[in-house]
């Protein structure tokens, strides 16, 4: 089976369910988008991943990881999501010590979020990407979601059952620029990471 190069798109969330949230994965060489539920700590630590200007004062798990493996010398040298059953996804990091390859089991959304700290690759298999995969023409920038696809996603999320966090629906659109920084600066200070992606995400629109 022929292996496919996925790019990550971005996260979007549920304005109707809180807790319900798609990670969107790009086909690298080609137009489909490959959508993921994962839950609320997942997408926090993959949205503080992709943000570069949120750090964490405290490392999170995914980063006490990677801190545990660069100790002992521990490679991610990528992530494979190797099948799909009932609408799970199923996915194996690809890691690597002294040249000895070891393949472990994980959850798609932590393999993912450590792909990204250790800047691994991310793949899945044609068949799965053909069986799981949307196909939406829709122009837009590396990391945003379009209309077409976040009606796509909210119909997939409305099938989920997740677990109540936070609601997610806040609107940061009335708020200066120094405000929305005073409030990035308090998110991250305590600790709320998932208000302070979405803060910095209405930041970057102005920029």
């Amino acid at each position: 089976m022929s292996l496919v190069k996925l790019t990550i798109k971005g996260i979007s969330y549920s304005q109707t369910q809180n807790g319900a949230y798609a990670l969107i994965l790009n086909e690298v060489d080609g137009e489909r988008k490959l959508p993921i539920v994962i839950g609320a700590f997942e997408a926090q630590s993959i949205a503080i991943a992709l943000e570069k200007d949120i750090t964490p004062p405290r490392p999170l798990t995914h980063d006490l990881f990677k801190n545990f493996a660069n100790r002992f010398d521990i490679v991610v040298k990528q992530v494979i999501i190797h099948k799909l059953v009932d609408g799970v996804f199923y996915s194996s990091i690809i890691c690597e010590r002294d040249k000895i390859e070891e393949i472990i089991d994980a959850r798609t959304s932590d393999a993912i979020a450590l792909a990204l700290r250790f800047k691994a690759p991310i793949f899945t298999y044609k068949n799965i990407l053909d069986k799981a995969g949307i196909f939406l023409k829709t122009p837009t920038s590396k990391k945003s979601i379009s209309k077409e696809e976040e009606t796509v996603i909210e119909n997939l999320l409305l099938g989920e059952d997740k677990e109540s966090v936070k609601p997610a629906g806040e609107d940061y659109s009335k708020l200066s620029l120094s405000e929305l920084n005073k409030m990035l600066d308090e998110a991250v200070k305590n600790e709320n990471y998932e208000k302070a992606a979405r803060v910095r995400d209405e930041i970057s629109k102005r920029q």
